[in-house]
């Protein structure tokens, strides 16, 4: 009881920054309500180690161009496989659409390029984190689209030149750099194939719901309300020298409880996302998202139900700590300002 008064007044308190920016008034948060779930404290307070992405090794197979004949029997899939170059890879190069017919005697292209076969749990940041490339020009090389599922087998087409040297996968990490859209597009495992959609010749059209993916809510319970006691000293917006801040950031004091901002589900926990460390996102429906940054501990995991108001983690590392808060609308970064309530 005693631990639970000492972090409930910690939390209370106002941090007075000295780098607060000039002609920025700060605005302190309301008072940090209590969380709706029924629980005991050291459930509450659960130090849950922060996620680390699955390691992807980085063995692609270089292909060259090439030409196949298909045959009685093939399959689309059944060729990407043989040839290294994927199904998906092989639909682009010759313009072949959903339900994906060919026909015996028919001649394809097989695109030459250099291609990583994806495994089970391997996500796309992962993925590009493996070979020093950047998640977007992944997606852009293989013309992925929403939600940016990808498929245990599937052959991703990497872009040119890509790292595949020995090098340790601690260098390559330490080299990788990671942005909150990132997350929103790449941070999905790869699924099994289980539930796939099929057209007249059995051959896989598209994915249905995979069996392993956070889903959306179904609806958005309305509201937000502050992740965070303290004050606003970080505003949304242009922040100098180039930079941009698609959120808020707020001072809090050392190991703050983090809030989650509205009913929701767990899509994200990890860290080692450049100017962010720890992260965790929430999906809340209707294309709402919040993301908590520079989080220090995460009493969350990926997939897990919260409720607005319920405590996720902890908050404040460095001299000056602060929290990283912002709101995403169908990806779109939104000013939290304009959509927490006001201070009384």
């Amino acid at each position: 009881m005693r631990r639970l008064q000492t972090i409930l007044a910690l939390g209370s308190c106002v941090l007075v920054s000295a780098c607060i920016p000039r002609g920025i008034a700060p605005q302190e948060a309301p008072p940090v309500s209590q969380p709706r779930l029924e629980t005991d404290i050291d459930t509450l307070f659960n130090e849950v180690p922060i996620w680390e992405m699955r390691p992807v090794a980085a063995n692609s197979r270089v292909i060259n161009s090439s030409e196949y004949i298909v045959q009685p029997g093939d399959t689309l899939r059944g060729i990407g496989e043989q040839t290294g170059a994927g199904s998906e890879a092989l639909a682009r190069a010759n313009a072949i659409e959903a339900p994906f017919v060919i026909r015996p005697g028919q001649r394809l292209i097989v695109p030459g390029g250099q291609y990583h076969r994806v495994s089970g749990g391997e996500t796309g940041i992962a993925i590009a984190r493996a070979y020093q490339v950047g998640w977007g020009e992944i997606i852009a090389l293989n013309g992925l689209e929403e939600p940016f599922t990808l498929r245990v087998g599937q052959r991703l087409a990497l872009p040119e030149l890509a790292n595949v040297r020995e090098t340790p996968i601690e260098q390559r990490a330490a080299a990788f750099k990671l942005d909150i859209d990132d997350i929103l597009t790449g941070g999905e495992p790869a699924f099994d194939g289980i539930g796939v959609a099929t057209g007249e010749t059995g051959q896989p059209t598209r994915p249905l719901a995979p069996t392993i993916a956070v889903n959306e809510p179904s609806r958005f319970a309305g509201g937000f309300g502050w992740p965070a006691a303290g004050r606003v000293v970080g505003r949304f917006g242009p922040a100098g020298s180039g930079t941009v801040n698609d959120g808020i950031d707020i001072a809090v004091l050392q190991n703050s409880p983090v809030l989650a901002s509205s009913d929701g589900i767990v899509a994200f926990v990890g860290d080692d996302v450049a100017g962010f460390g720890g992260v965790i996102l929430i999906r809340h429906g209707e294309g709402w998202i919040s993301a908590y940054g520079r989080i220090s501990l995460a009493s969350v995991t990926r997939g897990q139900s919260v409720l607005r108001g319920q405590h996720i983690g902890r908050a404040g590392t460095g001299a000056s700590p602060l929290l990283n808060f912002q709101l995403r609308q169908k990806r779109t970064p939104v000013d939290p300002l304009k959509h927490l309530p006001a201070r009384g």
